[in-house]
């Protein structure tokens, strides 16, 4: 090994990152920017992500795992203590948290819950004021010092995590906080899930953004078969779960639009995901009360470990 190449692998940087902050403050949009490319859904509903989605960052001399975890918010039912119990043990595998505020709505009961989960733990908080494109400059002032009263954050950085304002300076940052290590992953790889993972993911994106208040914390999408046909295109079939009958036909739709159009609309960014043609197919079941079992939490997929 030459000398060169043993002074890059030394001064190589890398570690784990967690996103944190109130439901729909930008987590999501933020991991996607980052990372270039969809591999955590948005809404503009709140508790969008269940599970912590692991997006990987890497350059030339260093690599961030992000851990994009569900927001931090008070728990109704076994779903919702499995999305607490995601984001809280975020806090305790990384090298850095990033807290995600929206300087828009300003400083809530939320926020200053989470503070006080942060003076728990010893890693270093980088506080990120996302969605300034939608304030004046002098307004961020203010909100900084509120901010900096509550807790003593290792660094503060303005962004837009929508139109990837500042976000560089953001990941400059980051890097700071990171030891020398290896490189975890390849690369070319931007995230450690399936992808079958995210495939179901793009579909539960999809039905969020198409249906009304009542359903989108009722839905969870399961991959049944993935598999690449003789002609090269890729077969997915996936079910679409609901608890009660009348949340069935709302999912399907009058004369089956909706669930077409859910289909459509899935298909377009898998495509993009996979870079290939996609044959999708949806089935919508009932599973009631499946929020709060926790075999079927397990078989879709929600973990916490």
């Amino acid at each position: 090994m030459s000398s060169t190449s043993t002074t890059k692998q030394n001064s190589f940087r890398s570690g784990f990152v967690a996103i944190i902050g109130r439901p729909n403050v930008g987590k999501s949009t933020l991991m996607n920017q980052v990372i270039g490319q969809k591999i955590a859904i948005m809404s503009d509903k709140p508790q969008t992500t269940r599970n912590k989605i692991h997006g990987v960052y890497t350059t030339d001399d260093s690599q961030i795992v992000f851990l994009d975890t569900p927001g931090i918010h008070k728990s109704s039912s076994k779903l919702g203590d499995y999305m607490m119990k995601a984001a809280e043990s975020a806090l305790k595998e990384v090298e850095a948290i990033l807290f995600l505020v929206d300087v828009v709505e300003g400083i809530g009961g939320g926020d200053r819950y989470i503070i006080e989960q942060l003076k728990k733990v010893t890693t270093p908080v980088i506080l990120v004021l996302n969605k300034i494109d939608q304030v004046q400059p002098e307004a961020l002032l203010p909100i900084i010092v509120t901010y900096k009263e509550l807790y003593p954050f290792a660094e503060i950085v303005p962004v837009s995590a929508l139109n990837g304002n500042n976000v560089n300076t953001l990941m400059t940052q980051i890097v700071k906080f990171l030891p020398n290590g290896p490189q975890y992953y390849p690369a070319d790889q931007v995230t450690d899930h399936p992808e079958q993972f995210v495939c179901a993911e793009l579909i539960r994106e999809k039905i969020l953004h198409l249906t009304r208040e009542e359903i989108p914390h009722s839905i969870a999408v399961g991959i049944e078969d993935m598999k690449v046909q003789d002609n090269g295109v890729v077969y997915i079939g996936a079910v679409i779960y609901v608890e009660r009958d009348s949340q069935k036909g709302i999912i399907i739709g009058k004369k089956g639009a909706l669930l077409k159009e859910v289909g459509q609309k899935a298909r377009a960014d898998i495509e993009a995901l996979l870079g290939s043609r996609v044959f999708l197919e949806l089935w919508v079941k009932v599973k009631k009360d499946w929020r709060n079992k926790d075999v079927v939490l397990k078989d879709l997929g929600f973990r916490h470990e």
